[in-house]
């Protein structure tokens, strides 16, 4: 009886993990204002904080996001290569995962990683109200970043992760078709045997062959 009395006050003072589903797949859409579709869909994988995104604007390649070890990738399976993504698309700065209860350090992380200009200001998130997107519960955020742009933000907490983003003249993306399901480990991984390149060093190495000609002033 001893024992049990102790393991039910323990229980008592630990709160339990929440059970969230946080492994999904879903549609990328994004509507103008007047709510009409914007070019073709993206696709989207997530899993234990790590993003796959596949846009028909980057047929060449795929992006990588690792919130734990902090980067973004692209990577371009013909050439077996990848490289920071940096500001190649919006969408490694938006749908990453969150925490729902404070979300800015998560997507001020992100804008940094991207080498956004500023990022490492101050953001403001706050809390409007709670709505239901695409049949799915979510709290409402108004997010404004350092350089003052404005936004609405939907986070869905079962997921942990943003689901759709209003802009300020009226744009949206989200997530459509969530299907919550156990994704494959290597959607999330760099394959084997690819070299990361850096353009920098690129850049660098060009400028000291005999093919480069400095630009005239």
């Amino acid at each position: 009886m001893a024992l049990c009395l102790v393991l039910a006050l323990t229980s008592a003072a630990t709160p339990a993990e929440p059970k969230s589903a946080r492994e999904f797949s879903a549609d990328i859409a994004s509507r103008d204002a007047a709510g009409t579709a914007i070019g073709t869909g993206a696709r989207l994988y997530a899993a234990n904080g790590k993003v796959r995104i596949e846009t028909p604007e980057v047929p060449t390649g795929f992006f990588l996001i690792d919130s734990q070890a902090g980067n973004a990738l692209f990577v371009r399976p013909a050439q077996r290569i990848y490289m920071d993504s940096k500001q190649s698309t919006p969408l490694t700065q938006i749908f990453v995962p969150v925490d729902p209860n404070d979300p800015c350090p998560q997507w001020r992380a992100a804008a940094i990683q991207a080498g956004v200009p500023g990022a490492d200001g101050a953001w403001r998130c706050k809390r409007i109200d709670t709505a239901i997107v695409g049949g799915r519960g979510t709290i409402e955020y108004r997010v404004v970043s350092p350089q003052q742009q404005s936004s609405r933000r939907w986070i869905a907490p079962d997921l942990g992760f943003p689901v759709k983003l209003r802009a300020a003249d009226g744009t949206t993306v989200l997530l459509e078709n969530i299907r919550t399901e156990t994704q494959p480990v290597s959607l999330f991984a760099v394959p084997q045997g690819f070299r990361k390149l850096d353009p920098q060093a690129l850049i660098d190495r060009i400028k000291h062959s005999d093919v480069w000609v400095e630009p005239s002033k």
